[in-house]
């Protein structure tokens, strides 16, 4: 077996063990000036909280409600923490600004999405730390709107955390050639589109739990390439196979939010091209110093997929 083919078999046995993609869901229902949230964290996510029956929920807050009530109790079945919450407005709102920082009490990737019905009106937005503020104004979206909300979700998913920036610049550095960094980048989006479109097909569920340690070898396997295999052609194809290893979180994103695939990926599509041309543009100016890139991330990959494991 080739060197190429024992990174990739090694790829695919250690992904089973990886940690979680970090998403939380919670429900507002308002009824006049009474509000009860449902919030469902799953449980490895606060394996490190204390208190989390009270810690989760001081981390969300809507505008001029006052908590009444609250139990959180553990779902062992399905893997999830509960919180059940009863609220007070000082007068029946028609809007709700919302703020939600359950990054701080998770980890800084951690995605929180909320849905919320008042008057049997409906409305959702995403909370992570790079938006943590909301106003939920339950009313129907223009298309505009939605086309807007749902790219941007997909431009900020795509660079939301370490793994992405560093895959990219994996990436960067594997292309030699202008040509090759076009076709490299084409073939990773569209690994990431075939991801999000075949697996609903093939009656498979990936767990979560493995998506951040795959992104994180995905980094170690074209650092290793760079280091051991300077001279191995066909990069592209790699890139393709590797992007459907992030395809899978757009995957479960999508799942969880309820987006139009088409806006996501192609907010995503645009955030990742963006950033290779300019990761290409800083690693050509590097001169010597560009050298010691590949080595590094090889270590990064290889120490990050560890902690994963011991997590």
């Amino acid at each position: 077996m080739s060197g190429r083919a024992w990174l990739l078999a090694a790829l695919g046995a250690a992904n089973a063990w990886g940690h979680a993609v970090s998403m939380s869901s919670g429900d507002l229902t308002i009824v006049g000036a009474q509000a009860h949230y449902t919030l469902r964290m799953p449980l490895y996510e606060i394996s490190h909280t204390a208190h989390p029956e009270d810690a989760l929920l001081a981390h969300i807050r809507f505008a001029g409600a006052l908590l009444q009530d609250h139990a959180c109790h553990p779902e062992p079945s399905q893997d999830t923490f509960i919180c059940e919450a009863d609220y007070q407005f000082q007068a029946p709102p028609t809007r709700v600004d919302v703020e939600c920082t359950l990054y701080a009490a998770t980890v800084p990737n951690h995605v929180h999405l909320l849905r919320a019905t008042l008057d049997g009106r409906n409305d959702q937005a995403i909370f992570d730390f790079s938006f943590p503020r909301a106003t939920l104004r339950f009313r129907p979206p223009t298309p505009a709107e939605i086309a807007a909300t749902e790219s941007g979700a997909g431009f900020v998913r795509a660079l939301g955390g370490a793994s992405q920036i560093l895959f990219l610049a994996a990436l960067a550095m594997a292309a030699r050639r202008r040509a090759e960094l076009a076709a490299i980048a084409a073939m990773f989006v569209a690994g990431q589109i075939a991801a999000v479109l075949v697996t609903p097909h093939t009656g498979w569920q990936p767990a979560p739990r493995f998506v951040e340690a795959a992104a994180a070898l995905t980094i170690a396997y074209l650092a290793a390439e760079m280091v051991l295999l300077p001279q191995a052609g066909s990069r592209w194809l790699v890139a393709g196979l590797l992007g459907i290893f992030h395809g899978l979180y757009f995957y479960l994103f999508l799942q969880t939010a309820g987006y139009h695939a088409g806006y996501v990926l192609t907010g995503a599509a645009a955030a990742e091209i963006a950033v290779l041309g300019l990761l290409a543009l800083l690693f050509s100016r590097a001169g010597k110093l560009a050298r010691a890139v590949p080595p590094a991330l090889l270590v990064f990959g290889l120490v990050w997929f560890v902690l994963r494991l011991r997590s």
